[in-house]
């Protein structure tokens, strides 16, 4: 790695343009979930960079790590995003548990998860 110290960002990208690679940034990317068959590797505040190399696409993503289980609890958070279940704890004060039951039976959908619990 040393030998790319001193190297001008420009002439690099020139010569990555040249190798046929190119790099894009994925803009307002703010959560990855790697999920494995007995685990999610949650990475939030997420950098996300997408590099096309002839055709193959890879992606580099740097954020702030959490490893989380996939037991009965873990596997019903991570069916919903976090927003959408802050967004139904929030909008009726309700906990997490009873935010994600509603949004499972509401089939996903915030607005009818939240009317679910305010009607109930």
């Amino acid at each position: 790695m040393s030998g790319m110290r001193g190297v001008n960002p420009r002439q690099m990208q020139q010569a990555m343009k040249k190798m046929g690679i190119k790099q894009t940034n994925i803009d307002n990317a703010t959560e990855v979930i790697i999920r494995t068959t007995d685990k999610e590797i949650v990475l939030t505040n997420v950098d996300v960079v997408c590099v096309d190399m002839q055709g193959s696409r890879s992606y580099q993503i740097s954020g702030s790590e959490e490893v989380r289980g996939l037991g009965s609890a873990g596997a019903a958070t991570a069916s919903f995003p976090s927003g959408d279940i802050d967004l139904v704890m929030s909008q009726t004060g309700c906990d997490r548990e009873r935010a994600v039951k509603a949004l499972e039976e509401a089939d996903g959908q915030p607005a009818e998860a939240i009317l679910k619990i305010m009607t109930s």
